[in-house]
């Protein structure tokens, strides 16, 4: 056991870049937390993690229950956050979002995906933009119903 963490610990070091966007990605994150807390929405929780997805944020806009994909990236890059939210990225979120809703018995709950794009300048927040309900669930196969509330 011991050896095994020597040997990530190892990785981690001797990767600056993967460590520099994990530390530009919880920029990001504190930064839309604030942006949407100062906006009127209640956080919940964060990094919201199962077997087969994570979520960034929770947070409860009203009666909605928001699930929350923070995307950051340095400025001048060409395309925008917010087009890395895939298929695949949007399933893996619908999957830890089911967990969550089955964990908190909301069957009922009315809820929506939001993504919150992040702009850094040297590591300093330059803009924040916030879409709202911008996918809805995606069921894990087709003609599969889930059984929980609908989006907002």
């Amino acid at each position: 056991m011991r050896n095994l963490l020597a040997r990530l610990l190892n990785c981690w070091r001797a990767n600056p870049k993967e460590s520099s966007n994990i530390r530009l990605g919880r920029l990001g994150e504190e930064a839309a937390r604030k942006h949407l807390s100062a906006g009127g929405m209640r956080f919940l929780t964060a990094n919201y993690r199962t077997p087969r997805g994570e979520i960034d944020l929770v947070f409860r806009d009203r009666d909605c229950l928001v699930f929350v994909e923070v995307k950051t990236r340095s400025e001048g890059t060409w395309t925008r956050p917010a087009l890395a939210v895939n298929l695949r990225k949007r399933q893996r979120i619908s999957r830890a979002a089911e967990a969550y809703l089955r964990r908190i018995d909301a069957a009922r709950a009315v809820w929506r995906f939001d993504v919150v794009e992040v702009l850094l300048k040297e590591e300093k927040v330059s803009q924040i933009q916030h879409l709202r309900n911008v996918f809805e669930l995606h069921p894990r196969g087709p003609g599969r119903r889930l059984g929980y509330g609908t989006t907002g």
